[in-house]
């Protein structure tokens, strides 16, 4: 091969190497951002599931009380039932 076609060869293919490089570049760029994306929502989700845990403890102690309260509206109404029995029975 002669000087000038060595040369053309090699600058082909240097050419073919930083367009390969460019590519790749591109690529990563592409991940980096879909990484920083995903990170981003895993954060997100992360704090909703926080949110969501206290909601729950709240809405869970809320019902505890609910229920507490319903017993004792029925011991207190089994209680008035009893009283009123006994006075109409008088």
């Amino acid at each position: 091969m002669t000087e000038p076609n060595a040369i053309e060869a090699a600058s082909k293919r240097l050419a073919l190497a930083l367009d390969a490089l460019a590519a790749a570049v591109e690529r990563r760029r592409n991940a980096d951002a879909g990484q920083a994306t995903l990170s981003t929502q895993l954060h997100a989700v992360d704090s909703d599931r926080s949110r969501l845990a206290a909601e729950l403890d709240e809405v869970s102690a809320r019902a505890r009380s609910l229920e507490n309260i319903n017993r004792e509206v029925s011991r207190r109404l089994d209680a008035a039932m009893t009283t009123i029995r006994s006075l109409l029975e008088r």
